[in-house]
């Protein structure tokens, strides 16, 4: 059996303290040969990621790093994503961004492949994700296939998933920070939920102070958003595929806030 662990927007100090403290725990008890995660928001300011944190991910066991729309918030992170094919920007996003979209590798002895893409409803233009990753198929065919789908609407993470069910391993959605409880195999085999959450401050509005949200609801002034710095939690799935003929077995959604790690773990 292949089990994979996907892991939801780590947001800010908080995000990187728990995967700190608990991540190397969480993959013993679950048997994780693979781990992926989305980092977008995981820079201190919570938008974009930083090099140094990349090869702090890259130390803790994450094989492959997804994100989306904040992903290029950083000029840092514009300039040295190239070297790194393993963090991926929205394969859909501007042709001009730097970096890849989709990723290749192996796992006991499988081919593997990591795809991100981003949504069109309430976010920034972007090419159709159907013809994105269509384009994908054509070109090369992997016998484990995951796609982290960065989007807003939940009709449209259910749509994108249902055209492509039994095509893909997995299709699961990420930006909104926050976990569904729909954690599902698809009637064609392709394990799905709308949202895996966010590893992060539990409290606060989606990982940010509240003040500021409230300000702008409220007022309509703007107002700096800041990440809220709480206990934390830790939010993901684990998807776990038979390796004899790649069927996807079970997915599991795990929700944990930090009694619950420092108490289990």
């Amino acid at each position: 059996m292949i089990k994979i662990l996907a892991i939801g927007d780590v947001f800010g100090e908080v995000g990187k303290k728990i995967l700190v403290n608990y991540l190397s725990k969480i993959k013993i008890k679950y048997f994780v040969d693979f781990t992926i995660a989305n980092v977008e928001n995981s820079s201190k300011s919570g938008k974009s990621i930083t090099e140094k944190d990349f090869h702090l991910f890259k130390s803790l066991g994450i094989d492959v790093m997804t994100s989306g729309n904040h992903i290029f918030s950083l000029e840092e992170t514009r300039n040295y994503i190239q070297k790194y094919p393993e963090l991926l920007r929205p394969l859909n996003s501007n042709p001009y961004h730097p970096g890849n979209g989709t990723y290749l590798t192996s796992v006991k002895g499988k081919t593997i492949r990591v795809t991100n893409l981003i949504g069109n409803a309430f976010m920034p233009t972007s090419e159709n994700p159907y013809f994105a990753l269509e384009k994908v198929f054509n070109e090369e065919e992997s016998e484990i296939h995951i796609v982290d789908f960065h989007a807003e609407a939940t009709a449209e993470k259910r749509a994108l998933s249902w055209y492509f069910d039994g095509k893909l391993t997995a299709f699961y959605g990420t930006h909104t920070h926050v976990q569904t409880a729909d954690e599902r195999i698809l009637p064609n085999g392709t394990a799905f939920i709308t949202d895996i959450g966010m590893t992060g401050p539990k409290e606060g509005i989606i990982g940010a102070k509240p003040e500021a949200i409230i300000k702008r609801g409220k007022f309509g002034f703007n107002s700096k958003m800041e990440p809220n710095y709480d206990s934390g939690q830790f939010n993901g799935i684990v998807i776990s595929i038979e390796e004899k003929g790649n069927k996807v077995l079970l997915i599991e959604r795990l929700n944990f806030d930090y009694e619950y790690l420092e108490k289990f773990l």
